[in-house]
């Protein structure tokens, strides 16, 4: 039996078919095109999620842009030059949620 994936667990009691698009669309075909490497993908995701102010989201893309690359200082760097185009206040909201999610990985 497969472990559910992460969308699965999260929306897909409520959600079944958005769980199934996120997995097969999103990450199956999306994500694995080869036009762009993850580590690219990753940094325009974060920064489209602190553009949006979608700080939820943002918690489980800065992790996967660890794994897929990206440090914490480019990730810092990225949020801070968002900052002038996003807007200041998208951008203190992000780097409080990087600073979670890098403290746990400290741990």
């Amino acid at each position: 039996m497969t472990e559910p994936s992460v969308a699965q667990r999260l929306v897909g009691d409520i959600a079944p078919k958005l769980a199934q698009l996120t997995d097969d669309v999103v990450f199956g075909d999306v994500w694995a095109r080869p036009e762009l490497a993850r580590r690219d993908r990753s940094l325009v995701t974060v920064a489209a999620l602190v553009t949006n102010g979608s700080t939820e989201q943002l918690v489980s893309h800065l992790r996967i842009s660890r794994d897929n690359g990206l440090t914490q200082t480019e990730l810092v760097e990225a949020i801070t030059h968002l900052a002038f185009y996003a807007g200041w206040p998208r951008a203190m909201s992000a780097i409080a949620v990087a600073r979670t999610v890098f403290a746990e990985e400290q741990r």
